[in-house]
Parts: structure tokens; C-alpha cells; sequence
């Protein structure tokens, strides 16, 4: 309740990519103290996947951290795993400002920001620099990759293979970002053609971690499920399901607010239903061995359950700790356990 009325009266009305960056802040300053430990809480709901040991089934969406500067922080505020990024191999400043928005009354966000990251090379070295720091008490490392806008969609395979070689060695599993909206002519390599030589390029550069590939929701269903088939193909560890959408459907704010927003991936609870349908369609569609990771809408500890009830294998989550506060994980945790 406190964060709820602190979000109301400061964050609310501050841009919001600044009050992310403040936000941040005060969560590298925790994860620098003893009292990042002291939040720590127990789960009995651990979760084997792909190899990995998860000591809950809830962890971080990809975006939150993108060059992977809170790691240790964000694992003792409760998140099991913490997938950092996007990151591109050529580092890049991203779209330009602002951005970032928030749809308050949905619960929602819509975002632009188009990869921005220090690159493949400083996001490894400072993950590396982060392992040989606190070892054992960190949570399961994703790294989601990207790719680098300046590099043309038919050279993707190379850039891809650039940004696999350099973060295999740090990551505990390496995701294959084909679905974000903000990045010109990314979502044209979701169809299988595209795909497959990307994912096969990151698998030989990816020294036996496990892979998997991040669809968008706006995917038809017969697309979705011909991931899926190409997931079974190369033996995928699985698939994250879903990124942002572009559609804009069933908002409770004004069309003028979102109108003024401008383009972007909307993300946070209006994305449920669709996040939903396709966690289904893939269960339906993969074998048990192959993982899935399912992401969009989820807000409390029942929204994990109803997930993990479907046959997600994991469960991640992004908006709701912009509107819920640092305890966010932390609480869904221990209503788990």
C-alpha cells in the first residue's frame, strides 16, 4: 500500500523512463548493502527446467535490466531468474525520447525504446565481473539477444552469432529476441525461413546452453505454431511466450492518451488474454521436454499458478513490478511457497 501511494503522488508524474533509471538506482544501492539479503525468502515451489535448477517458477522479463548492472539485487528481491537485455552486439543508444509510457489505467506499457544497451562485449564482461563477485547466491542468468539496428535484416544470422559467442560463456541460457516491435524488419524473422539459420547459428556458438526464442503475440496461430514445430526440430530448450504486441484493442484509457503515445510494444495486463491463448497453443503443440516460459498480463501469485496449470514451465513478469513496487517478486514468492 505505501509503494502504491508513493507511486501515485511521485512516480506517477514523472516521465517514466527517469523514474525507471531512479528506480534502478535505489536497486543497485540495496543490492550493495547487507539488507538485500535480509529480503530474501524461501520458496518450496523450486522448478527444474532445461538443466537449471529455479528456486521458484517467477522471474524477470527481459527489459528491466538491460545491461545486466542489478543482477544480484533483483535475485534478493525475489525473482528466481533474471533474463537481461536486450542486447545487440553493436551497442546502440536506442530510439530517441521519450519512450517510455505509462496507460495507468490499464495497467499497461508501451514502449519504444529500441534496444538500447552497452553491447554484447561490456554487458559479458560485467556479467563475468558479477559471477566472480557473489558466485552461488546469484539467481539463473538469461541473456536476450537482439538485433543490432545498424546491421541490414540479411546479415541478422552473423550479428546474432557475434552477440551468442560473446555472452554463452557468462549466460545460464541464451534467448533469441525476434519480436520486438521497435526494431525495423525484426519480426520478419519469426517466419521459419528466417529463423531456423539464426537459431542454428546461436546453438554452434552457444557452448551447450540451452536456447530458446521469444515470439511477439501478434503471431497468427498457424505461426505459432510452426515455431513450435521448428522448436521440436532443433531441439530447443524452449520458447518464451510473448513479447509486446502492437495491437491496441480493449483499453480502458481514452484513444486519445494512447494516440498520444505513439507507436511501441504495449505491454502489462491487457496483454493476458492473447498470453494465455498462446501458452495453450504451445502446450499443445511441444512436448513436455521442451520448456515454456510464458510472460504478459501477470500480476499475482494466482496469475503464476493459472500459468503453471497450463503447462507453462516458468512464468516471467515486467509491468507489474513498475506497478507494484521492489517487493513485487518478493511477495508473489512467498504467497507461492
Amino acid at each position: 500500500m505505501l509503494y502504491r501511494l508513493i507511486f501515485k503522488l511521485f512516480f506517477a508524474n514523472l516521465d517514466a523512463e527517469l523514474a525507471h533509471h531512479i528506480g534502478m538506482a535505489a536497486i543497485r544501492m540495496l543490492g550493495a548493502t547487507s539488507l538485500s539479503n535480509l529480503l530474501r525468502v524461501k520458496s518450496s515451489q523450486s522448478v527444474n527446467a532445461f538443466g537449471l535448477h529455479f528456486d521458484s517458477p517467477f522471474g524477470l522479463a527481459a527489459g528491466f535490466d538491460k545491461n545486466a548492472v542489478a543482477i544480484k539485487a533483483l535475485g534478493d528481491l525475489g525473482f528466481s531468474h533474471v533474463e537481461v537485455g536486450t542486447v545487440t552486439a553493436v551497442a546502440q543508444s536506442g530510439n530517441d525520447k521519450p519512450r517510455l509510457f505509462r496507460l495507468i489505467a490499464d495497467r499497461a506499457l508501451i514502449n519504444r525504446m529500441g534496444f538500447n544497451n552497452q553491447g554484447a562485449a561490456v554487458v559479458a564482461a560485467r556479467i563475468a565481473k558479477t559471477r566472480e563477485r557473489y558466485g552461488k547466491s546469484l539467481p539463473v542468468i538469461g541473456v536476450n539477444i537482439g538485433k543490432s539496428r545498424v546491421v541490414d535484416v540479411e546479415d541478422a544470422v552473423a550479428d546474432y552469432r557475434t552477440s551468442a559467442r560473446l555472452l554463452a560463456p557468462v549466460a545460464n541460457y541464451i534467448a533469441v529476441n525476434v519480436s520486438s516491435p521497435n526494431t525495423p524488419g525484426l519480426r520478419s524473422l519469426q517466419s521459419v525461413e528466417a529463423l531456423k539459420p539464426i537459431l542454428d547459428a546461436v546453438i554452434e556458438e552457444s557452448l551447450g546452453k540451452p536456447v530458446l526464442v521469444k515470439i511477439a503475440p501478434d503471431l497468427a496461430d498457424e505461426d505459432v505454431i510452426a515455431v513450435a514445430k521448428l522448436a521440436k526440430k532443433l531441439k530447443l530448450a524452449g520458447v518464451i511466450a510473448t513479447n509486446t504486441t502492437i495491437s491496441r484493442a480493449g483499453l480502458k484509457s481514452s484513444a486519445e492518451l494512447v494516440a498520444s503515445r505513439g507507436a511501441g510494444g504495449l505491454s502489462g495486463a491487457p496483454l493476458k488474454s492473447r498470453s494465455l491463448q498462446v501458452l495453450q497453443l504451445l502446450r499443445k503443440s511441444l512436448p513436455a521436454e521442451i520448456a515454456i516460459i510464458s510472460v504478459g498480463g501477470v500480476e499475482t501469485a494466482t496469475d503464476v499458478r493459472e500459468r503453471m496449470a497450463l503447462g507453462a514451465t516458468l512464468v516471467q513478469g515486467y509491468s507489474g513490478f513498475i506497478f507494484e513496487g521492489p517487493l513485487w517478486a518478493r511477495k508473489i514468492k512467498k504467497q507461492l511457497t
